[in-house]
């Protein structure tokens, strides 16, 4: 008899791959349905399908299969909330994201996936057919980001910069790329008297702006409009804070760092917050599905671990201390450099 083939390595990991789209469409609907904000209290599926006016059937099984991520919690037929969908999926909750987490999906996730193909096979779409969001959008995806750095990003970036030893010494920051300027907020918050700048394109700023005043910051917080890659970013600051912005200077992160620095005291600081790719930009998975979609529509805003560092390095700050840290959206690397 023909004898079978020897089988030493489970192919487990490409089956998990294969569903992994169906976790992410449970999680979008219930999002889209408000399941979250109706499983505060144990509730069973026939009185949340009656609530809702949905199939009792596939209600009960959408529920079940958010049990089954961990999202909801199931006990003698009774659905409720797991402690991160009261923490992040609840409206209710001030570190609400469920609109960050959906708008995320329409406008990076889905369309790669429904075009991934014929980018591989024919590459990005020219500069003249790539279509960018529109002032709207720019401005929906700022207000969203707002839940998502009110949920632990702001307050970890402002632990890290209270500690430096120069922090006592700042009198003016700049928020770079500030989006919805929770972060630098939180910063300055930290400081008895530093006061702040967001500076952001228009439709980013006026969501900061709203910020600025439903925490009451007026008299130590404003906002400067404009692209940093051709604008003024203004002078004399001692802080400049970049997160997650510096991926727009890709292909001219030199010009753009020197500029930085030239923005800033004599003694002046640069914090860079951004995700930086290892083993030849293969890791961390997470980071590099995450990029995926604005690297193969092009360009590509991708860094290497170490690239924002050695550009610190070759635009003349006397010093850079770099380590990685654990955030919620994966691993990211934090750069400083002393001016």
């Amino acid at each position: 008899m023909k004898p079978l083939p020897e089988v030493h390595i489970p192919y487990s990991d490409l089956y998990h791959a294969l569903v992994q789209p169906i976790f992410a469409r449970l999680l979008l609907t219930g999002i889209e349905l408000n399941i979250f904000d109706r499983l505060c209290e144990p509730t069973p599926a026939h009185a949340l399908a009656g609530a809702m006016g949905t199939h009792p059937g596939n209600t009960a099984l959408l529920l079940n299969g958010l049990a089954a991520m961990g999202l909801v919690e199931k006990k003698d037929g009774l659905y409720s909330n797991a402690p991160v969908s009261t923490s992040y999926l609840s409206q209710e909750s001030p570190t609400y994201i469920g609109h960050l987490l959906a708008s995320s999906s329409n406008l990076w996730f889905r369309p790669l996936a429904d075009n991934m193909s014929s980018l591989v096979r024919e590459g990005p779409p020219s500069a003249d057919d790539r279509d960018g969001p529109s002032e709207e959008m720019i401005e929906q995806y700022a207000t969203d980001s707002l839940h998502y750095e009110r949920a632990g990003i702001a307050q970890q970036v402002a632990d890290l910069v209270s500690e430096l030893p120069e922090f006592p010494a700042f009198t003016r920051m700049l928020d770079l790329g500030g989006g919805p300027g929770l972060i630098g907020l939180a910063v300055v918050a930290r400081h008895p008297s530093m006061k702040g700048t967001v500076f952001d394109v228009p439709p980013v700023t006026r969501v900061a702006e709203k910020v600025i005043d439903e925490y009451r910051a007026r008299d130590r917080m404003n906002t400067l409009s404009g692209d940093y890659l051709t604008d003024d970013i203004g002078s004399g600051y001692d802080l400049v804070l970049a997160c997650s912005t510096l991926s727009a200077a890709t292909g001219q992160l030199d010009r753009v760092i020197a500029k930085i620095r030239d923005s800033m005291t004599l003694d002046g600081v640069l914090v860079s917050l951004h995700a930086g790719l290892t083993h030849e930009r293969t890791r961390p998975p997470v980071m590099v599905a995450t990029m995926l979609s604005a690297a193969m529509f092009g360009p590509d805003p991708t860094f290497e671990q170490g690239e924002i560092a050695g550009s610190m390095g070759r635009a003349g700050f006397r010093s850079v201390e770099s380590r990685t840290l654990a955030t919620s959206m994966g691993p990211m690397d934090l750069d400083v450099g002393r001016k």
